[in-house]
């Protein structure tokens, strides 16, 4: 039987990229409340800010809180380094845990999250082009988001090509059931299984 830190280092390096969430919303709009007294509203407007990934939890409810969980649980960087990274709509990928404030939300609010659109493109391809050059060949990079969206697939494929992957068993599900699966499979420690987004995207455009 192999001892369980050898297993560990077997394992290969795993960089996880999650879809953002919208704060066009409703829950958008409670946390950015400048009266607001629940807890992630006050750190929000704290000097410090709040950690990303507890907004966009908030925000998004399950489908972000699950990405968040199975990205802390199976993210592995190659250098010690963050591994768990999440797009956003001007500022490019910014860490799960990366404090943000009320001002830089609202800058983000005024970039169209759009394919087209080099305000959003350009910060996303040089960050995701810095995490490629960071990382050996045999890192994978995985997306926890639709690979139906062009606007987050087609910059990344861009840099990642065939090395940007997403969960197979995806495919078919909506927003909160792969919320709720990644959930359960970080709750049972089962690490889901990864395929090519660019063999979903042919496969998506044969007629």
């Amino acid at each position: 039987m192999r001892h369980p830190a050898l297993i560990e280092t077997e394992r290969p390096h795993t960089v996880l990229l999650l879809s953002p969430a919208n704060l066009s919303g409703r829950r958008g709009a409670m946390v950015m409340n400048p009266k607001a007294d629940f807890d992630v509203a006050r750190q929000l407007r704290s000097s410090e800010g709040a950690p990303l990934g507890d907004v966009f939890s908030f925000v998004s409810g399950l489908y972000f809180r699950g990405k968040a969980t199975y990205a802390r649980a199976f993210a592995r960087p190659a250098n010690g380094a963050s591994a768990a990274w999440v797009i956003s709509a001007g500022g490019g990928l910014c860490a799960l845990d990366e404090r943000v404030t009320p001002e830089r939300l609202r800058g983000w609010a005024s970039v169209s999250i759009n394919e087209k659109n080099p305000h959003f493109t350009a910060p996303l391809a040089r960050h995701a082009s810095a995490l490629l050059d960071a990382h050996g060949p045999a890192t994978r990079f995985v997306l926890l988001g639709s690979v139906a969206r062009k606007k987050y697939v087609e910059p990344l494929l861009e840099i990642f090509a065939e090395r940007l992957l997403f969960p197979a068993e995806f495919a078919g599900l909506g927003d909160m059931s792969r919320g709720a699966l990644l959930l359960r499979a970080a709750r049972e420690q089962r690490e889901l299984s990864y395929t090519p987004v660019l063999g979903a995207q042919l496969s998506r455009a044969r007629p």
